[in-house]
């Protein structure tokens, strides 16, 4: 009874401080939730939930009714950032954390809007972390990295909300339902802390183009007891005409070193594919054929 009582008081006390600052926003077409994240009257939802729309409304559990605007969306990361037209309305933000600390298994708090029902709590465990979400934006196609899989139920409606962990520091924007038992939240972390400042500031993310296709595979032992690296990627494809194949990379090839750092998948690559990346040489190291390989590649803009 303890352990039940102590379990209930934190979801409570999580519920508490997050209920009033997460609201449901309807965008032209589209609903969800978002999640106020600073006090100059900047919130946080999906690039789904956004859509086309460019104005909106947020309400709160209290009955306040705010007017919103787009600042940006980045469907590549599936993130939009709102702005208020009074933030003096908002409450205060959220407390954000950081969720390359969560571990499997622990406890995490979803805070939304599912099926118009504002003010919803679910709790979970984190059920699996690394996960993949696979993006598009137009002709271009992402993986969202490091996607937080969780057991607490979300529906539609959900999307755009609070992931918290038990001291209630959102540590993820909840995005999709994968199927019963399955929800996934794009990680508030080093990487979406960057999109959203750039959101903030420039209304889109610019990244960096290479035009490589790959999938993680294991280095030879001999390599592998040689350099102290056991996994790369190994390239599927290299896009024709790409910065890539400029550079001399080729299908077959196992990537194991960009920008001098290791890489082990596809995220390794992506998460120095920024706009500070465009028109700036790029190493990149490959083992091909048995014998390690150094190019210099030129990334350009991704359109």
């Amino acid at each position: 009874m303890d352990e039940l009582d102590s379990y209930s008081r934190t979801v409570s006390a999580v519920a508490a401080e997050l209920t009033r600052k997460v609201a449901a926003v309807r965008m032209g077409r589209g609903s969800g939730s978002a999640v106020v994240v600073n006090g100059d009257g900047v919130l946080v939802t999906n690039a789904h939930v956004v859509g086309d729309a460019r104005r909106g409304r947020a309400d709160f559990v209290d009955g306040t009714q705010v007017q919103v605007e787009v600042v940006g969306t980045d469907p590549l990361s599936d993130l939009a950032v709102l702005r208020a037209a009074d933030p003096s309305e908002l409450p205060e933000p959220v407390r954000l954390g950081d969720a390359d600390e969560l571990v499997v298994g622990q406890l995490v708090v979803a805070v939304g809007n599912p099926l118009g029902l504002a003010g919803s709590v679910t709790a979970g465990v984190v059920s699996a972390l690394g996960r993949a979400l696979p993006t598009r934006s137009g002709s271009a196609g992402r993986v969202v990295e490091d996607v937080i899989q969780t057991d607490a139920a979300l529906n539609p409606g959900n999307s755009g909300g609070a992931l918290a962990d038990a001291t209630g520091r959102v540590v993820g924007i909840n995005t999709a339902v994968a199927g019963v038992g399955l929800g996934l939240a794009v990680p508030v972390n080093a990487t979406t802390r960057r999109i959203v400042a750039a959101l903030l500031a420039d209304g889109r993310v610019r990244r960096a183009y290479l035009g490589v296709v790959g999938t993680p595979a294991p280095v030879p032992a001999s390599v592998a007891d040689r350099y102290g690296r056991r996994n790369g990627l190994r390239l599927a494809e290299v896009i024709g005409g790409s910065p890539a194949a400029e550079a001399g990379l080729r299908a077959g090839d196992l990537v194991l070193d960009v920008g001098r750092n290791p890489v082990h998948d596809a995220q390794g690559i992506q998460r120095q594919l920024f706009g500070d990346a465009i028109g700036v040489p790029l190493p990149v190291t490959v083992l091909r054929n048995g014998a390690m390989v150094d190019v210099i590649a030129m990334p350009t803009e991704l359109g």
